[in-house]
């Protein structure tokens, strides 16, 4: 027997109250116990846990019949993840455009360029104090010499530069391509040298450019300089092993 119209539409207006509210009902905040041995123990990671009931195992898929879980076996009935072979790849959206496609790429080492990486070799005062005595040279190749730097690879190609960290209390003559303004208070107030050593020039095809029109006006051939300079700096090489080998 049906109620009356007015009852029924009165339990359907509560029914959708009810189910509006429910909708409307704020996300809970995820909570964690702590599986500690004792409530005495300092609150780490590795004593953390989700709370309890709130992760299960992944549910078993079967394989046919055999697997006794009907004949869907879990995977539901159709659909693309209901087939066999590789399922959706990890990032796919339904082709709509992904989120690491979305958000901007990062500049520097968390984008992996360039402007991340080290520009210079380092050492401080302290090592410097250690390793070396007063009225000595200190420079890039007399510092691989005292191990104070274990360097290959692209580092064996960066300049040196000086931080300030400890003390120094000798007069060094110390050349590098680069001194932190700690560094050079220091080096200043116990007598010591800071000379900076002259940095290869960065190519730049703005700079590039301009040489190559700076020679043009002048009448000269870039290529050919080139060359010229080439030939020059293998010829010193070339004098320099030879008496050496003398």
């Amino acid at each position: 027997m049906q109620a009356p119209l007015a009852q029924r539409s009165l339990l359907g207006c509560a029914v959708g109250r009810i189910g509006a509210a429910r909708a409307v009902q704020p996300l809970r905040a995820v909570r964690l116990d702590v599986a500690a041995a004792a409530d005495t123990e300092r609150l780490r990671l590795h004593n953390l846990s989700p709370q309890k009931g709130s992760r299960r195992d992944e549910k078993r898929k079967g394989r046919g019949y055999g697997g006794h879980q009907g004949g869907t076996c879990g995977f539901g009935n159709r659909g693309q993840k209901a087939r066999s072979g590789p399922s959706v790849r990890p990032g796919f959206e339904g082709g709509q455009t992904p989120l690491y496609r979305r958000l901007p790429k990062l500049r520097g080492i968390a984008g992996g360029m360039a402007a991340g990486l080290p520009k210079y070799v380092v050492v401080n005062l302290s090592d410097l104090e250690k390793s070396f005595e007063a009225g000595e040279t200190v420079n890039l190749e007399a510092v691989k010499a005292k191990g104070l730097l274990n360097i290959s690879g692209r580092d064996s190609q960066l300049p040196l530069k000086v931080l300030g960290a400890g003390e120094l209390s000798k007069a060094l003559t110390i050349e590098a391509a680069k001194f932190s303004s700690t560094a050079s208070e220091k080096i200043t107030s116990a007598g010591a040298t800071a000379s900076m050593v002259a940095q290869r020039k960065k190519w730049t095809r703005k700079a590039h450019e301009k040489t190559v029109r700076e020679m043009v006006a002048k009448g000269l051939d870039y290529k050919k300089e080139i060359a010229k300079q080439k030939a020059a700096r293998a010829a010193a090489k070339a004098k320099a092993a030879a008496a050496g080998t003398v």
